[in-house]
């Protein structure tokens, strides 16, 4: 996510911000909106992210900016993808331009963290997400008679809550249990917005072929033990090795499928395996009213609390992991 805008004399002249991938970058976007472009060789470019330096799915933003001899130009911050990291700026300076890297650079890199954290962690932004009740329980103590109908912790404004977060994020992962428990459709059907690809953990394929996630209406990546070759267009499975520690691996496969978030949504074995390896950047949990007494615990987390916010009767608190 980029934003450009141009100043001359203290004033704007031009702006813009990257729209969709393929298509042209902030600067681009900026330079095209100035009406009079004879004012660009005196004018103050500013870039929330260093302008690329290389051929990708549109030309070098650099060279568009050396092109029309734009004299000043503020970078927010640099680019952590390996193929610019300091080369469009170096290309810019070597051009003659007066360039300024770091300017509001936190919130630059807070606005890009999930590309950042991909491009330098080589793993996608991690959001751990959960629900409780007031007593401290995930789910409810299994009866014979209980169907995979999802029993509600929070209220439906929470909901819609997640639903939106889910439009907001790349993937979304859950474990075998949920899945066969609750038989979840994983999409955003309570919001407007971009289904987020569904990743599931499935070691030893127990999870019944009617379930809602082999629908094949939202890409779907599984995570097994062993090659399936019943793959669909929408449905691909992904083998890695469940004696070893396996998040290493889940990463690796959702670095090489070029997630670059994802929304941890249980279950409880899922969460725990990623709360016990630190390998997380966000937490969002609800706390509800209702009390269960017994059955699911919930996780235990620590780490500073960076927000609550009361949603009607619930409260959503919000971690974030400084590690």
């Amino acid at each position: 996510m980029v934003g450009s805008v141009i100043v001359y004399e203290g004033r704007i002249i031009g702006e813009g911000w990257h729209k969709k991938a393929g298509e042209p970058h902030a600067e681009v976007n900026a330079i095209r909106s100035v009406k009079d472009k004879a004012l660009l060789k005196k004018a103050t470019i500013y870039v929330s992210l260093e302008p690329c330096s290389h051929f990708g799915k549109t030309p070098p933003c650099c060279d568009l900016i050396i092109e029309h001899k734009i004299p000043n130009v503020v970078v927010g911050t640099v680019d952590p993808n390996e193929k610019v990291a300091g080369r469009g700026i170096k290309k810019i300076i070597e051009a003659g331009a007066n360039v300024t890297v770091g300017v509001l650079e936190e919130d630059c890199n807070e606005l890009n963290k999930r590309f950042f954290t991909f491009h330098q962690k080589k793993r996608p932004y991690i959001i751990l997400k959960w629900a409780k009740t007031e007593d401290g329980f995930l789910a409810p103590e299994k009866t014979e008679q209980q169907d995979r109908k999802p029993i509600w912790i929070t209220n439906p404004y929470s909901r819609q809550l997640v639903h939106k977060w889910r439009s907001e994020e790349q993937a979304i992962m859950v474990g075998t249990q949920t899945v066969i428990d609750d038989n979840p459709k994983l999409n955003v059907r309570d919001w407007s917005g971009n289904n987020p690809v569904r990743v599931v953990l499935d070691q030893n394929s127990r999870i019944s072929k009617d379930s809602f996630i082999f629908d094949n209406s939202v890409k779907t990546i599984v995570i097994t033990k062993s090659e399936i070759v019943s793959e669909k267009e929408n449905l691909t499975f992904a083998v890695i090795d469940f004696n070893q520690n396996i998040i290493p691996q889940v990463l690796d496969v959702l670095y090489q499928n070029q997630i670059q978030s994802i929304l941890i949504e249980g279950g409880l074995q899922t969460l725990q395996t990623f709360i016990d390896q630190n390998i997380w950047d966000e937490a969002r949990i609800f706390k509800g009213k209702s009390l269960f007494g017994k059955g699911t615990k919930a996780p235990v987390l620590s780490g500073k609390i960076s927000g609550k916010i009361n949603i009607e009767n619930d409260e959503l608190i919000q971690i974030r992991n400084h590690d």
